[in-house]
């Protein structure tokens, strides 16, 4: 018996990835000092290739990854 409204395995896994590496995209650029507009349409039209090529923009003078560095230490909350 085949199900119309079944969704394979496969299909799961590429709409994790299309949608991780969006989010990843936006995220990097984000931090790259183009905003999360640019990486997020390039994740979202391009998929892993758009995660790909965000990683290789240049990043921009003031951005916070030339001021905080690659990864953002975390802050503890002020209570």
């Amino acid at each position: 018996m085949i199900h119309i409204a079944t969704i394979g395995a496969k299909a799961l896994y590429l709409l994790f990835l299309w949608l991780i590496s969006a989010a990843a995209a936006s995220w990097i650029t984000d931090r790259k000092g183009y905003g999360e507009r640019v990486g997020l349409t390039l994740g979202l039209l391009l998929s892993a290739a758009g995660l790909l090529i965000v990683l290789v923009l240049p990043v921009r003078p003031g951005s916070k990854v030339r001021v905080n560095g690659w990864i953002p230490k975390r802050r503890r909350p002020s209570v």
